[in-house]
């Protein structure tokens, strides 16, 4: 089995983590401004002779629609998001056919989510993995909140579409693999309780217009009142999306079992136990390349759309030499045993049409704040404090990458 003809290979970044002038043309500052200075930037878009795949929001919600409004909670902001979306959407209609409505929607469930996906003001999260940002008062504002953005991506693709009726859209979603630690039943109905909670919650609200049938378990769990009004059942079945799309870095063990949990690590966008059966990068992140093969295969058969994956990449400390080089071969190994799970997928007989590594050049980490935590292909020489001479140069990951595009990952 062989990639698609048409498949689509590129790269992924995001404005706020690699773009400058965070102030200029009139723009104002965004929630991201106001983490880390390094984030600072400016969204643009361009074409560049390529199949532009353009996401909305990417974690960039405007600083005082998180101050004035508490973001994503006040459902007001979806007409403002709807006007924006509506100006773009009419100033590329000619360029651009791919979109996305939101960055990694599902992490809007976790502390970390909701300040840079929802807006919800950061004071109100500081502590972000203490259990007292899970209390059923601050659950309810974030799940409405995520309510509101499910409103308000199936309206914008209503809009894109009277647009340009040949937009296509995905849904992009945190790709989130849980495995039980165990055999133990209760370890593998937790697991299987983690996938509905924090993956199949928001896919089948976008992909199949309708919140899924273990919601009002979940809601009834954790005691969530999700303000909704006549009509909004109507809205999300009018606007679901043509592709599941989706970043993957990761994957983590479940238990019920306190002692096991002893040893969990609490991630931005995962928590559980390590796999002892796996290697770890600089950073502590599970590398897994089977666990994509076997995400593409559940959500493929679920929601029987097209896949893209979007995000997927390894952050390390690259060392650029003497001659203006970096030898990251750990990258390639990184990326060839994922694009093979990929491969493995599209033999197992998921319909996947594009990969897009992250971070096609260095930027700043959005879990991190750092330089040092490099994703790219090409090497920016900048460091954490901001110093460097900004220039480029091609590691040995990027001659790689451009090689199996050549031959359509036909040589891994």
């Amino acid at each position: 089995m062989s990639f698609r003809d048409d498949f689509m290979w590129g790269g992924a970044t995001a404005a706020n983590q690699c773009e400058g002038g965070w102030l200029s043309g009139g723009k104002k500052d965004s929630v991201a401004d106001h983490l880390t200075d390094g984030s600072k930037n400016r969204d643009r878009i361009f074409t560049y002779n390529i199949e532009p795949l353009v996401t909305l929001s990417h974690y960039e919600m405007p600083f005082h629609l998180s101050e004035a409004y508490r973001g994503w909670a006040d459902r007001r902001v979806i007409d403002l998001y709807l006007r924006y979306c509506k100006a773009v959407f009419t100033e590329y209609k000619n360029d651009v056919k791919y979109w996305l409505p939101f960055n990694e929607i599902n992490n809007g469930a976790f502390p970390f989510g909701a300040y840079m996906s929802l807006g919800i003001p950061l004071k109100d999260h500081q502590a972000l993995f203490e259990k007292t940002n899970n209390t059923p008062q601050i659950l309810s504002e974030r799940y409405t909140a995520l309510h509101h953005q499910f409103l308000a991506s199936s309206l914008a693709i209503q809009i894109g579409r009277s647009v340009n009726p040949n937009f296509r859209f995905g849904c992009m979603i945190a790709g989130k693999v849980y495995y039980p630690y165990t055999c133990n039943p209760d370890d593998i109905l937790l697991t299987q309780k983690m996938f509905q909670d924090y993956v199949y919650y928001f896919g089948d609200v976008l992909m199949r217009g309708e919140y899924g049938p273990f919601s009002e378990r979940l809601w009834r769990e954790k005691g969530i009142s999700v303000k909704m009004e006549n009509g909004d059942d109507e809205i999300l079945r009018s606007g679901t999306a043509d592709y599941y799309t989706f970043s993957y870095y990761t994957t983590t063990l479940i238990s019920v079992d306190p002692e096991i949990n002893k040893n969990a690590v609490v991630g931005l966008n995962l928590h559980g136990t390590p796999n002892p059966h796996l290697k770890t990068s600089a950073w502590g992140s599970i590398i897994d390349p089977k666990g994509l093969r076997y995400y593409m295969n559940e959500v493929y058969n679920r929601y029987k759309k097209p896949l893209m994956v979007l995000e997927n990449g390894l952050g390390a400390e690259d060392t650029l030499t003497a001659e203006g080089q970096v030898h990251d071969k750990y990258r390639i190994d990184f990326l060839r045993e994922h694009i093979n799970a990929v491969k493995g997928a599209v033999e197992d007989g998921v319909d996947v049409r594009a990969y897009t590594l992250w971070g096609c050049i260095d930027l700043i980490s959005a879990g991190t704040g750092e330089m040092k935590k490099r994703y790219g292909i090409i090497y920016v020489d900048k460091d954490n404090n901001g110093h460097g001479s900004l220039k480029r140069y091609k590691k040995d990951s990027f001659y790689w990458y451009q090689h199996l595009i050549k031959t359509n990952g036909r040589e891994l």
